[in-house]
């Protein structure tokens, strides 16, 4: 009877808002075809084991072959577009999913071929949610990677570009913007009237290290969580919280009198923390970049004489190529970098030998299926949750 009453509650709220529809905009389809998939599976099973339980689940449409619509941004010969769906969205609860950072796009003005940059990609974005808003039932945008969000804060006379980006999403009519690892969460204060949420992979990454190393490679005795830069201090934090070990940071000088690359330049930098010498370092940060700050912190580690190193960023961009970390590699400076499939990864990276991969489709996919329901995501998906699970696992290996 215990069960029973579990699973009449369970029903009772897992109505969805409105049928499903996913809108995969072309520089993620792969990854969003994984979490589509990932999706028709668990509503498969769900429908096997309980539609004799409750009748009322088969009017829910878990056994359609197919939950995403297609969509095209066309160009005219001048570089100007449009959106167009090809299909109905009407009374669906619509989510569309855009990696803004994919720089292997291409369009063409006046026969000349340019890759698409961020702005491109936001633009078709928006395109595409003109054309749905006048009929889909809500609408809900994934940016795995938030556009402008390393433009998060105004110094001197400086646009705010993510904060208006997300004004603008929500004066369309988005209800929900989801990101993963925002840069400043704090972000989220320019539509404090609207739903926001940044997700963070950090459950995965040790998940990766446990499947690819082994639970000795987390052993709590000899593990150091290290964060580059005082602004990846909440994900060293929160991560050394729950795993119980301990933590170290760099503190960094900048020269805020110059500009080089669109950053002010870095001066020096300090490490402040327990000794890694013999232990295993994880470095965890949101981005890499141009890889200099990531690969001066990994060679800090080194230097102190750490056992290994694994460094772990929710997007790689690496924007200036991969040369400086092959050669970093061939020293020893480091064992690994894990990065997530959130934002686009050339075939040279992913055949890398201290590349490791994370695969974020299921977790997008649980994030649209639980939203789709409308009940909490965290009660689904929570990585506290999951992360004290794996620390029972490395403590029952000790």
């Amino acid at each position: 009877m215990e069960n029973l009453r579990k699973d009449e509650f369970y029903f009772k709220h897992r109505a969805p808002i409105a049928p499903l529809k996913i809108i995969a905009m072309d520089n993620c389809r792969p990854l969003v075809e994984a979490a589509e998939q990932y999706i028709i599976q668990l509503r498969k099973e769900y429908l096997a084991k309980y539609a004799d339980l409750d009748p009322t689940v088969l009017t829910r449409e878990y056994d359609r072959e197919r939950y995403l619509a297609e969509v095209e941004c066309p160009r005219f010969g001048s570089g100007e577009a449009k959106g167009n769906i090809k299909e109905s969205v009407r009374g669906c609860d619509l989510f569309i999913v855009s990696d803004v950072t994919n720089n292997s796009m291409t369009f063409k003005i006046n026969g000349r071929t340019h890759y698409m940059s961020p702005d491109d990609h936001y633009q078709d974005l928006k395109r595409i949610v003109a054309a749905a808003m006048s009929s889909a039932h809500r609408i809900s945008v994934i940016m795995p990677f938030l556009y402008q969000s390393r433009q998060h804060k105004r110094v001197n006379r400086e646009s705010l570009d993510c904060a208006i980006a997300l004004q603008e999403l929500s004066d369309m009519g988005v209800a929900n913007i989801v990101t993963f690892d925002a840069h400043d969460p704090c972000v989220q204060n320019a539509i404090p009237l609207h739903d926001f949420d940044s997700y963070s992979p950090v459950f995965h990454f040790m998940r990766s290290i446990r499947d690819k190393f082994g639970l000795d490679f987390l052993d709590r005795s000899k593990l150091v969580i290290v964060s580059p830069d005082e602004g990846a201090m909440s994900r060293a934090v929160y991560l050394a919280n729950n795993m119980g070990v301990e933590m170290g940071m760099f503190y960094k000088r900048r020269d805020y009198t110059r500009i080089e690359n669109g950053v002010n330049p870095v001066v020096s930098q300090e490490y402040i923390g327990t000794d890694v010498e013999g232990k295993t370092v994880i470095i965890m940060d949101d981005i890499i970049s141009t890889g200099v700050s990531i690969l001066d912190t990994a060679r800090e580690m080194h230097r102190r004489k750490a056992a290994h190193i694994v460094i772990c960023c929710t997007f790689g961009l690496f924007v200036r190529g991969f040369a400086n970390f092959d050669n970093a590699y061939e020293e020893g400076i480091f064992d690994y970098i894990i990065t997530t499939n959130l934002t686009y990864r050339s075939e040279e990276m992913l055949a890398k030998p201290w590349y490791v991969g994370v695969d974020m489709s299921q977790y997008i996919g649980k994030i649209i299926d639980t939203m789709n329901h409308n009940i909490a995501v965290t009660s689904v998906i929570s990585p506290t949750s999951r992360l004290l699970e794996l620390v029972k696992e490395t403590q029952e290996a000790e």
